[in-house]
């Protein structure tokens, strides 16, 4: 599958879904017994590893693996085949054993704030309510007007989200609470913006880095992963590519970090022709590695 391509899956499953979901719908698919921290995964190190191999990550399409604030928490994203909807799963652990405990439709790729009281998805959201979620919210008609993909906010309240554009050149913007008061989302500047698809932008919870994907010269031939580091004056940095411990020339995208900053969680295209799209993750020392070398 073609960038591009992979590219306007995204655009068009963003779209779909409705606000509707329930413990009754989690029982779709069995998984076997998961336990200990990060879903009984034993963590990878400096190379990339397939995230639950033959249990999460199979052969076909599984993306956007992310834990929520807590480490309690674990959802993903799957594609059943032509027409079947788009699914995020979510996994609880209790009693240090993790269960599947819901399933609905994809609308908009889902975040959490840093505290985990809200569950980010695209241009909406929904807050915690007792053991579950409320129904989806609209952040309002200034994002309900772009084509939001991903939404990550930071403990300072500031967003992060990209325009998926039907001519492949994304947009990544920025909104700030200032006085309690949010700004219209503004474009980051060239650092950020350059490129093709560029997309899925992910800010630490501290604002110290900004992770996002995009195809560039220089890359390795695919969507590629890119980090920028702020600096002493507030601006952002320069591009930096990820290199080869996380990205191939097959497609490397929609990067994460877990919420005790360890690891980090992204997508890697596996096989074109068989629509095969994996969850991988690697150590999060990368990020300080790279910023030692900035």
């Amino acid at each position: 599958m073609k960038p591009i391509y992979c590219f306007l899956i995204s655009l068009c499953a963003f779209a779909l879904g409705n606000n509707s979901y329930s413990q009754d719908n989690a029982a779709t698919k069995s998984y076997p017994l998961l336990e200990g921290p990060y879903m009984g995964q034993k963590p990878p190190g400096m190379v990339a590893e397939p995230f639950a191999p033959g249990i999460i990550s199979t052969e076909g399409w599984e993306i956007e693996g992310t834990f929520a604030p807590g480490m309690k928490e674990f959802y993903f994203t799957s594609d059943n085949g032509k027409g079947t909807p788009i699914i995020v799963t979510g996994f609880r652990q209790e009693n240090n054993v993790w269960k599947k405990y819901i399933e609905f439709r994809r609308r908009g790729e889902v975040t959490f704030s840093p505290d985990g009281e809200r569950m980010h998805m695209a241009s909406g959201f929904k807050d915690r309510a007792g053991d579950g979620w409320s129904e989806r919210k609209s952040l309002g008609p200034a994002f309900e007007a772009i084509r939001i993909m991903r939404l990550s906010a930071s403990s300072n309240g500031t967003y992060v989200l990209d325009e998926a554009r039907r001519n492949g050149d994304g947009v990544i913007r920025s909104s700030r609470l200032i006085n309690g008061k949010r700004e219209a989302p503004k474009p980051l500047g060239k650092e950020i913006n350059s490129g093709r698809l560029t997309a899925h932008p992910f800010i630490a919870p501290d604002e110290s880095y900004l992770i996002w994907d995009s195809v560039r010269e220089g890359g390795f031939g695919a969507s590629d992963l890119y980090i920028s580091f702020r600096q002493k004056d507030g601006s952002w940095g320069p591009a930096i590519n990820m290199g080869p411990k996380v990205n191939t020339d097959k497609g490397d995208t929609y990067a994460s970090v877990t919420p005790d900053g360890k690891y980090i969680l992204f997508n890697r295209r596996i096989d074109d022709e068989k629509d095969n799209t994996d969850i991988y993750w690697i150590d999060a020392k990368v990020i300080e590695i790279l910023r030692s070398k900035q």
